[in-house]
């Protein structure tokens, strides 16, 4: 059972040991009269706790380089660079998330570096140095799976150890899953619950180098 914490004010929850603020805190509030995220990148989605609490059952090496993508308001990378020091680099093709990414970093005291990026345009430059990649909640249209089967190609190719990606279970995720398992040797599909800050269950897919 989760360890009870007493929060330092309203509209702040507690999950797997990074503090979020939900869309009724103050900052918030004021962040989106600001910006507007256009690729439904306006709130933590769920799939980033099952991200988290994959990693806790099956953890990668301490102060690891990690690619977050499609990252939205980064909730999983900030878990990676508090919870295993790593260093992440969150990209995504709407710009707008970031100020958001960077107050949920900013409150729980880590840095991530971010990018805007198109996942067709993440190359070799930037793989090379990368252990994981990792996404939640990215393959929610049709037209995602190509871009996003090419991202993992060369991830692959490019010698990135761990490529995991979490999802509710859409259509397009299990497509993309079917296209993974068909092409490379080491894939997992596996069901999965995360049990903060609510039960929360879905698929994770997991393909290793």
């Amino acid at each position: 059972m989760p360890e009870l914490e007493k929060l330092p004010e309203e509209h702040i929850y507690h999950a797997y040991g990074i503090y979020f603020l939900t869309s009724q805190h103050r900052i918030v509030r004021r962040l989106k009269k600001r910006y507007t995220p256009a690729i439904h990148g306006n709130k933590a989605w769920r799939s980033s706790f099952l991200l988290m609490d994959y990693f806790l059952h099956y953890p990668f090496r301490r102060g690891a380089e990690v690619l977050e993508i499609g990252c939205g308001w980064g909730p999983a990378g900030v878990f990676c660079a508090r919870r295993m020091k790593a260093k992440v680099l969150g990209v995504d093709l709407d710009e707008n998330v970031f100020p958001f990414l960077e107050m949920l970093a900013g409150l729980n005291e880590v840095e991530i570096e971010t990018r805007r990026m198109d996942f067709a345009d993440i190359d070799a430059e930037i793989l090379d140095s990368k252990r994981i990649v990792m996404g939640s909640d990215i393959c929610f249209w049709d037209k995602l799976v190509d871009p996003l089967f090419g991202l993992i190609s060369r991830s692959i190719e490019c010698g990135v150890q761990r490529i995991v990606i979490t999802d509710p279970g859409r259509p397009t995720f299990y497509e993309l899953a079917d296209r993974c398992a068909k092409t490379f040797d080491r894939v997992v599909l596996r069901s999965w619950y995360a049990v903060e800050p609510n039960r929360t269950t879905g698929e994770v897919l997991e393909i290793r180098g």
